[in-house]
């Protein structure tokens, strides 16, 4: 067909204008960062975490951001970074004996799912007690069996490098407070996007309650359990704060050196945002919620909205000249797969020390077990 000339080749649309990257500096700035177009909702004007980010899960796309890259400790979100690192060094199914040696060494104050020594427990159970409970007797024992506290840390800090964050500096691998262990916004909402491409890690992320077993037999099967419920409220709606709709999971935390901290993934209308909150300097214990609602609000409501500030995939790694690029990791699934029960035991939010939060704490966590039925339990739910 010859070209079009005249009124015709006038006629022709032009093709849209391409919209300019974001510079890659901008999520290194202070303060905070956000591309709005025209008609874009306003952020939230009340929020007062010392850092914050909103992103699309699937693209990797920064919508806003607040000091990203702000190293802060992270509390128990780090654990977020553990289970992506440990689950796929570890069998999936299968059952450990715990030991003395493996709990020696749990800080104290430090959030527990109730192991005990001697018994035997299945891997999706201990995986159940990271995820609900925020267990660190859970994260001691499965780091163990992954080779050590030590090397379980040092492969952390390479998976934080491989997938572009670079503010991480693991120490203590269940997010006890430790001296120069950091992560920031960015780099937890990097840990949350790459745990949910894993369907286990995504189903653990997604319960909101649990059974776990308060006595076994040599195969792992409890004798009898005990329940809990996921430590996140905006998964369960605990003390007042409401189940927020879509919401998928993945981890909170809470120290006295971290404050309140949060990562959160919730699903609508086909589209998965990612919001990480670090220590809400207003508004008390349950600000972390109210502030992570407020932000999925307006990710959602800002939708084709405002350009991007930022993304959360790494940058390519440099080819060299004639070798090909390698293909590009899928994006996570919409959605975690799973919100049925499983086994764990309430605990507390601490990962680490606190004053007033800490013997909150110590009084939930040294709450008399639940005594054995008057008949044995079935053998609960299968893994």
């Amino acid at each position: 067909m010859p070209p079009l000339t005249g009124a015709a080749a006038r006629a022709e649309p032009a093709p849209p204008r391409a919209e300019a990257p974001p510079d890659p500096a901008l999520l290194h700035r202070p303060g905070v960062q956000v591309r709005p177009r025209p008609g874009a909702p306003a952020l939230p004007d009340d929020l007062s975490s010392l850092s914050w980010l909103v992103a699309d899960s699937g693209s990797g796309e920064v919508l806003a951001a607040h000091n990203a890259h702000l190293g802060l400790p992270p509390a128990s979100t780090m654990k977020t970074l553990f289970a992506l690192t440990a689950l796929p060094h570890l069998p999936r199914g299968g059952t450990h004996t715990v030991t003395d040696a493996e709990l020696a060494d749990v800080g104290e104050g430090s959030s527990l799912v109730g192991l005990d020594a001697g018994l035997t427990y299945r891997i999706p159970d201990l995986w159940r007690g990271v995820f609900l409970s925020s267990g660190n007797d859970a994260v001691h024992v499965l780091a163990s069996m992954n080779g050590g506290w030590t090397q379980t840390a040092a492969q952390m800090q390479a998976r934080a490098r491989a997938l572009g964050a670079t503010d991480t500096h693991v120490v203590s691998p269940d997010g006890y407070d430790a001296d120069g262990q950091v992560s920031s916004a960015y780099d937890l909402a990097v840990f949350g996007r790459a745990g949910l491409a894993d369907p286990d890690f995504a189903r653990y992320a997604a319960l909101t309650d649990a059974q776990f077993p308060g006595d076994t037999d040599a195969e792992g099967r409890p004798a009898w359990t005990y329940g809990i419920e996921n430590t996140n409220r905006l998964l369960t709606g605990e003390d007042g704060v409401g189940v927020y709709p879509g919401v998928v999971g993945v981890k909170n935390g809470y120290t006295s050196e971290a404050g309140y901290t949060l990562v959160t993934a919730a699903r609508r209308d086909g589209r998965t945002l990612l919001v990480t909150v670090m220590n809400p300097q207003q508004g008390g214990a349950f600000a972390v919620y109210e502030e992570t609602r407020a932000l999925l609000d307006w990710g959602f409501a800002a939708t084709g909205r405002v350009e991007p500030v930022g993304s959360l995939l790494p940058p390519p790694r440099p080819q060299r000249a004639g070798t090909p690029a390698p293909p590009a990791a899928p994006p996570p699934p919409a959605s975690a797969a799973g919100t049925g029960t499983a086994y764990a035991w309430p605990a507390g939010l601490l990962a680490g020390t606190g004053a007033a939060a800490a013997a909150w704490h110590h009084l939930r966590r040294r709450r008399p077990r639940p005594a054995p039925p008057s008949r044995t339990a079935g053998p609960g739910p299968t893994p």
